[in-house]
This record gives structure tokens, C-alpha cells and sequence, in this order.
């Protein structure tokens, strides 16, 4: 595989990853009632911004060990 290619799914899967994981998290605060664009800085709202932000790196996270994991996976 080229490099270009490579870090293009790098990127791809990076991007998602996080993205999917935010809008868990924010699902998630939203289910508990937290709101993250609520006026002021509140416990729901600290809550909800600290799920959000948990669940972007947990996602990006994810992303790396499923491309690692296709590394591995891979004959050489």
C-alpha cells in the first residue's frame, strides 16, 4: 500500500473514530439530561462537556487499535 494511501486511512479512521466517540459521549449526557450548550457552566454542563471530550479520545482510541489490529492481521 503507498503511503499516500496509508495515511489517508490513517486519517479517515482517526477522524472517525473521534467523531463517533463525541457524539456518543454527547448522546450519553443527553440521555442522563446533561445539557452541553446550556447557559453558564453548571455540573451538567461540565458533566457533559467532560463526556463528550471522553468519548472523542476513547473513540480516536478505538480507531488506533482496530488500525493496529489490521496490521497485525495482515500477511507480510
Amino acid at each position: 500500500m503507498s503511503d499516500t494511501r496509508k495515511l489517508l486511512l490513517e486519517g479517515l479512521s482517526d477522524a472517525v473514530g473521534f467523531v463517533g466517540g463525541a457524539l456518543a459521549g454527547f448522546w450519553l449526557g443527553q440521555l442522563l439530561g446533561w445539557s452541553l450548550f446550556s447557559a453558564g457552566y453548571g455540573a451538567a454542563s461540565i458533566g457533559a462537556i467532560l463526556l463528550v471530550g471522553l468519548g472523542g479520545g476513547g473513540g480516536l482510541q478505538l480507531a488506533r487499535h482496530w488500525r493496529s489490529k489490521q496490521k497485525s492481521d495482515t500477511p507480510q
